[in-house]
């Protein structure tokens, strides 16, 4: 049998339709005509523009993917701040995407932002028994400010684990790269991960020791990941 796929489109008005002549105005839209518990793969197509608008995908709307045809036509964007929080779903903090599933994959997609806190990641892991974790593949990390402002994350808890693997950084990741987040025992527990990375913060450090250098058996490993087989 056929995998299902159902296809929606998302377009400003007069910016074209989908297979029916129709397509959603906003992505939230879109999202919203998934049903809860959706088990049939649902592509939302967005059309070349800027979509100011935050977008909240609920947990039991399952397999959606977006897809659009460049990271630089197609944009989503909105202007939360740290104590200024204009949507109903979300976090007190202005982060550029909040991610609480545990298989969510991106690819060819730019996260471009601000926050005066100054770190990357901040993954939320309470046990060693969760399976989740953040991976960051062959990616570029610049910034625009002064050199060493930003860290490449901290623990939000206390089993934080993050690996960033074949991925270029400029001048704007601190020297030490990561933060304990004030808490000593943090260094115990967290599983911070770095392999192959280039540019300005390539030099090996043991700051902290939960500042690891993945070992060549865990690089042959992210050299054969191939794109769409994370999730």
């Amino acid at each position: 049998m056929a995998q299902q796929r159902r296809v929606l489109r998302v377009a400003s008005p007069g910016r074209g339709g989908g297979a029916d002549g129709e397509a959603f105005p906003t992505v939230q839209a879109a999202v919203d005509a998934v049903p809860l518990g959706n088990r049939v793969r649902v592509v939302i197509r967005l059309a070349p523009g800027v979509y100011r608008e935050p977008v909240y995908v609920a947990k039991t709307k399952n397999f959606i993917t977006l897809a659009a045809d460049a990271p630089e036509s197609t944009v989503i964007s909105w202007d939360n701040t740290a104590t200024r929080i204009k949507h109903s779903q979300g976090s007190g903090q202005a982060v550029a995407v909040r991610v609480t599933a545990d298989r969510c994959a991106f690819y060819n997609c730019r996260f471009l932002g601000w926050q005066a806190s100054g770190y990357i990641t901040a993954h939320s892991r309470k046990s060693t028994s969760e399976s989740t974790g953040y991976v960051f593949l062959r990616c570029i990390i610049t910034g625009n400010g002064e050199a060493g402002y930003m860290f490449l994350g901290r623990p939000w808890g206390p089993f934080g684990r993050v690996v960033f693997a074949y991925t270029f950084m400029d001048r704007c990741i601190k020297p030490a790269g990561w933060h304990n987040w004030d808490k000593h025992e943090n260094e115990r527990t967290a599983c911070f991960y770095e392999y192959s990375f280039l540019g300005f913060h390539c030099v090996l450090y043991d700051t902290w020791q939960f500042v690891r250098v993945a070992l060549k058996v865990l690089g042959s490993r992210f050299q054969a990941i191939k794109p769409g087989n994370l999730v």
